[in-house]
């Protein structure tokens, strides 16, 4: 089961400390493990929000250090493209609310004003879109052991490092 740590979402954690009418927690563990991955994923993509000012000599001395590909480190470009791959893979409602919580750290109640959504029908979509997400990354709700998938190698049985020597007897 994943655990919060906190630097989780507030609106994943809240969510997650929700019970649903039958008393299941709103948000499973595998819901937090897809939103820890996402933020995970926009932090090196170097997309979030920066909330302080930043000092660094090649953005004080005025010169025009941007946002683009050639700005950033081959990991945030990796990080870029999988983020593209999961906006494609996901519908686009669910893209959206995802990016905007887990992303921008926007409310739940600030996203349906923004987007001219119901009451309390973000907090749904997103989970819709946890699950999807969970599933595109392999996650889901139910852990199985290792008896639980078969293990596959290139070899059907393992050669032995030091071939055995006859006996002397």
């Amino acid at each position: 089961m994943h655990t919060l740590s906190i630097n989780d979402d507030p609106a994943i954690v809240r969510l997650a400390g929700l019970k649903d009418a039958s008393g299941q927690p709103y948000l499973v563990g595998h819901h937090v493990a897809a939103a820890d991955y996402l933020e995970r994923l926009i932090a090196r993509a170097r997309l979030a929000p920066r909330l302080t000012m930043s000092y660094g000599s090649a953005r004080a001395g005025g010169a025009s250090v941007g946002n683009s590909v050639l700005d950033i480190s081959d990991s945030a470009a990796q990080a870029r493209q999988k983020l593209n791959r999961l906006a494609t893979a996901l519908p686009a409602d669910c893209w959206n609310v995802l990016f905007d919580v887990c992303g921008m750290g926007k409310g739940l109640q600030m996203i349906e004003t923004e987007r001219s959504l119901p009451r309390r029908s973000a907090k749904l979509i997103l989970r819709i879109a946890l699950d999807q997400l969970a599933v595109h990354i392999g996650l889901n709700a139910s852990a199985a052991g290792p008896e639980a998938s078969a293990t596959t190698n290139w070899l059907e049985a393992r050669l032995p490092l030091i071939a055995d020597e006859p006996s002397l007897t």
